[in-house]
């Protein structure tokens, strides 16, 4: 927003602001050997069963695939970015429709994210105050200004189920003085966001109250996470989210965050990583207590022709498939696998034909979706824990994509 937050552009509720948890998430069992939950969230556009995982729609549409398509896979929720719609389409399209679902026609939850990421990543001449961030658009180069009240304001206007703090991620590496600094940053904007809800009390188009997600930040420093963690409890958030993963760290440190993290978190709200990961790296977080994630690259990498399958892996792109009859991963029931083989999908994508890049599109949300599946049954089971070391220790990368 290129000014300051507009309180007339949304909704609020007319009802009681808190509602009994309950009525949001609900844990239904805890694995015994690990931390992995299965439990389940009611949200004002549906229900969620975690673990979860939520396909990216960055721009108010999962890149290669309709809702239809979503809805068949089921895709139980999906995000979309603040930053991003806020530029383009803008809120004066998103309040002349009413909310980023009925603009997109997506009937189920969508969780946005506060821009904080993307402003910090994508723009050009930021300068970070106190108030917020004044940037340039990566677009046009057109001057805008997101704080904390604006990013609510955006995202209660989105009239996303739940919506996400405004926080400022940093860098990796960082020394622990400027991790510190930029955590009492974003917990000073935390508590301004929390301000905003509460007196403005945004809805969504079903009437029912916005969710909201404390983010917790403190890099790779375990203490600031502990932190980070304990403050945002103490706000009392419907839930709470681990930022600033995967943000060129190695994996052992972005483990470390989430475990740093976890143990102060409520254990009756929903955990989230956010922008994560590779399949083994959400069996994983699954194993330390983490309920929901989300990822582009089942959907960056099919349009490179990369496919994901339990072994790892593969680029259909490569000659040993030009005569290859099975399909990308046998026993898969998606929609690419019962019909199409490996060498019709790598001749698509010599083609230059967008099939290619929709079928493995297709397939490769469904791995993601279904892994998430499977995990919520293996955590009913009792057999999480053997399933994700048998899982973990098969999947690799496939270069040649040789079975």
């Amino acid at each position: 927003m290129s000014k300051g937050a507009n309180t007339e552009n949304f909704t609020p509720c007319h009802r009681p602001q808190r509602p009994p948890t309950a009525l949001m998430f609900t844990l239904l069992q805890t694995d015994t050997e690990t931390k992995a939950r299965r439990g389940r969230m009611v949200l004002p556009h549906g229900v969620v069963e975690t673990p979860v995982f939520m396909p990216v729609g960055t721009q108010g549409s999962v890149k290669g695939v309709s809702p239809l398509e979503l809805e068949a896979l089921d895709a139980e929720i999906i995000l979309g970015n603040t930053y991003h719609l806020n530029l383009r389409p803008g809120m004066e399209t998103m309040r002349e429709f009413g909310s980023l679902h009925r603009f997109s026609n997506w009937r189920r939850p969508i969780l946005t994210d506060s821009g904080g990421f993307q402003v910090f990543s994508l723009a050009k001449l930021r300068k970070i105050t106190e108030a917020g961030v004044h940037f340039q658009s990566h677009i046009d180069g057109s001057k805008h200004f997101i704080g904390p009240e604006e990013s609510m304001e955006i995202q209660a206007t989105l009239g996303s189920d739940i919506a996400m703090l405004f926080d400022e991620c940093p860098p990796y590496p960082v020394s622990e003085r400027d991790a510190e600094k930029s955590l009492a940053l974003t917990m000073r904007w935390a508590a301004r966001c929390k301000d905003w809800v509460v007196q403005k009390a945004p809805c969504t188009d079903t009437g029912r109250r916005q969710m909201h997600f404390g983010i917790v930040q403190g890099s790779s420093y375990a203490a600031l996470r502990e932190r980070a963690a304990k403050e945002l409890k103490a706000m009392d958030w419907d839930g709470y989210a681990i930022g600033g993963v995967s943000v060129g760290e190695p994996e052992p440190e972005m483990m470390h965050a989430v475990e740093s993290a976890e143990p102060h978190l409520p254990e009756d709200k929903p955990r989230y990583a956010m922008g994560l990961g590779t399949p083994p790296q959400i069996l994983e977080l699954i194993a330390r207590g983490v309920d929901m994630f989300d990822c582009v690259l089942p959907t960056r990498l099919a349009r490179h022709g990369t496919a994901f399958t339990p072994g790892g892996t593969m680029n259909l792109k490569n000659q040993c498939y030009t005569a290859d009859k099975r399909p990308i991963e046998e026993g898969c029931d998606c929609y690419a696998c019962r019909g199409f083989s490996r060498s019709y999908i790598r001749h698509l994508f010599r083609a230059g034909e967008i099939l290619g890049i929709r079928l493995i599109t297709l397939h490769n949300l469904h791995f993601y979706l279904n892994l998430a599946r499977q995990a919520r049954g293996h955590i009913e089971l009792g057999t999480f824990a053997a399933w994700r070391i048998a899982f973990v220790a098969g999947y690799g990368p496939r270069g040649s994509g040789g079975d």
